[in-house]
């Protein structure tokens, strides 16, 4: 009997091994070179943020996806899912978020709403975009930019 109970624990235990290694090799960031991310990154980089300079740049690889995070000298973030398509803007020190990144409806609601405040963080995926105010306010729009949540 006692046997019977060991082998259980030695088969559970080298199952959570496997399982915690797989997961452990499965999970990586490598960092990049400007010249090694896609070539949707770098043109937007390119397009978006001329003359801004590139601190370093990783790429953040979980199972079967990898997205890129772009961090600039400036304290600028711009994250990117697999195909290149940026997700996240998050700029700090300052620096605002390019009004030619803005969709037009959003940046509508805000001058409307808020003329004296400048956008810091704007985040889009499948469902919403989040927008954040250097006033301290938090919006999301749906893909139709309705205003779905105003926090403060």
């Amino acid at each position: 009997m006692k046997s019977k109970a060991k082998r259980i624990v030695g088969w559970m235990g080298a199952a959570l091994l496997t399982l915690g290694l797989t997961s452990s090799c499965m999970e990586r960031d490598r960092l990049l070179a400007t010249d090694e991310l896609p070539a949707a990154v770098q043109a937007f980089l390119a397009e978006s943020f001329p003359g801004v300079d590139v601190s370093f740049a990783k790429a953040e690889t979980e199972w079967f996806s990898t997205e890129y995070k772009v961090v600039m000298v400036d304290g600028m973030v711009v994250e990117f899912d697999g195909k290149g398509n940026w997700t996240d803007i998050d700029c700090k020190y300052g620096t605002e978020v390019p009004a030619r990144l803005i969709p037009p409806q959003i940046a509508s609601y805000v001058a409307k709403h808020f003329p004296e405040a400048r956008v810091l963080k704007l985040e889009r995926d499948r469902r919403d975009y989040e927008v954040e105010l250097d006033n301290g306010f938090e919006m999301k729009f749906d893909l139709d930019f309705r205003l779905i949540d105003l926090d403060d």
